[in-house]
């Protein structure tokens, strides 16, 4: 087995003003009194893998390391994750405890890293590998837990075209109003109460089948909690398989709560050095920040960009979105952008632009 040199990043300073110095502090003494009041209750280690993607050099891997209840013999929560039930209430995702810096093994083909997971638990690195285009696995193993396998998909250097999408009002209809009730759909409903935007599996699908190397990429601004939900979300409605790229709630240096549209932005540039011969189909609403954010990104990168879908939220969705956007003038932009309340509509622009 080869053994990839990696050294494992050190903890930084804290960054910033004394204030966030001692917010730091403060939020990793909650975090210890969370790990330790969990191991009491018997919660157990678990290594969590995500989906990631890559190229034939290298791919990314993303996981979580944490503490998590695991369901009581005989009950109705065993029960349901032995079936596959997904009438699970919200909250459940939460629950969880992150193993803040601990060092995590990450074996793809034979080739074997170190690094440790973040603040967060999170680890999101990039390990050097050789690899075939299509379908790998990555394995990551964290001291105390069990493997755990993550689809990995390598995108072929001749592939030109990529999707991204975001998941909230765009694949998935939120509908989310007053912030009591947003956090009542967050934490408190259950799974299946969240319905595909109608037309977008089928346009999602009929893209994979016209681009079948197409990577897919959903960016969103949910939190890694609900990893696991989306992903059977996104299943379950039959869309395609890809990586999520979500973030993590809570502190960072200089803020007191990490930036949505940073988080988008970073990884769409991210993505264009990535894969610099690539142009993207980018999916998103007019509810939040996604065409501003879009704009800018094709301004940037405008050879980037095959295309730009604006889902258009109706007046009722709107309002209980906080709006519409703004910036829907795009007279003098190179790249064309699509509107439409659905996937239908969406469809029907990329068959006249000779895309789909």
């Amino acid at each position: 087995m080869e053994l990839a040199s990696q050294q494992p990043p050190q903890q930084q300073p804290v960054s910033g003003n004394r204030v966030f110095r001692l917010a730091h502090l403060a939020s990793d003494t909650v975090n210890r009194f969370r790990l330790k009041a969990a191991r009491r209750w018997n919660f157990a280690p678990q290594t969590v893998a995500y989906q990631g993607y890559g190229s034939t050099q290298w791919v990314r891997v993303l996981g979580r390391v944490v503490l998590t209840r695991k369901p009581a013999p005989g009950s109705h929560a065993e029960r349901a994750a032995q079936n596959g039930n997904q009438n699970i209430r919200g909250w459940r995702a939460f629950t969880s405890v992150p193993i803040q810096f601990t060092e995590v093994e990450i074996e793809v083909d034979g080739v074997t890293s170190r690094v440790r997971a973040d603040r967060g638990g999170l680890v999101d690195t990039i390990v050097p590998v050789s690899l075939a285009p299509g379908w790998h696995t990555a394995v990551l193993r964290a001291e105390g837990t069990e493997p755990a396998k993550a689809s990995i998909f390598v995108i072929s250097p001749e592939t030109k075209l990529g999707i991204v999408s975001d998941i909230d009002d765009t694949v998935m209809v939120t509908a989310l109003p007053r912030p009591f009730l947003a956090l009542w759909n967050t934490f408190v409903l259950n799974e299946r109460a969240r319905m595909a935007t109608p037309g977008m599996p089928v346009l999602m699908d009929r893209l994979k089948v016209v681009y079948p190397e197409a990577p897919v990429i959903y960016l969103s601004t949910g939190p890694w909690n609900a990893a696991p939900t989306l992903a059977r979300f996104l299943s379950r409605n039959m869309y395609p398989s890809g990586a999520l790229l979500l973030t993590d709630w809570g502190l960072t240096a200089d803020r007191w709560f990490r930036s949505g549209q940073e988080h988008k932005r970073r990884n769409l540039e991210l993505l264009a050095q990535e894969f610099p011969n690539m142009r993207w189909l980018l999916f998103g609403d007019n509810g939040q920040h996604d065409e501003g954010i879009y704009s800018e990104f094709a301004q940037r990168h405008p050879d980037h960009v095959a295309a730009i879908c604006i889902r258009q939220l109706s007046a009722s969705e709107a309002v209980l979105a906080g709006g519409h956007s703004e910036t829907g003038d795009h007279t003098g932009s190179t790249v064309p952008w699509i509107y439409s309340p659905d996937g239908a509509g969406m469809a029907k622009g990329l068959q006249d632009l000779g895309i789909l």
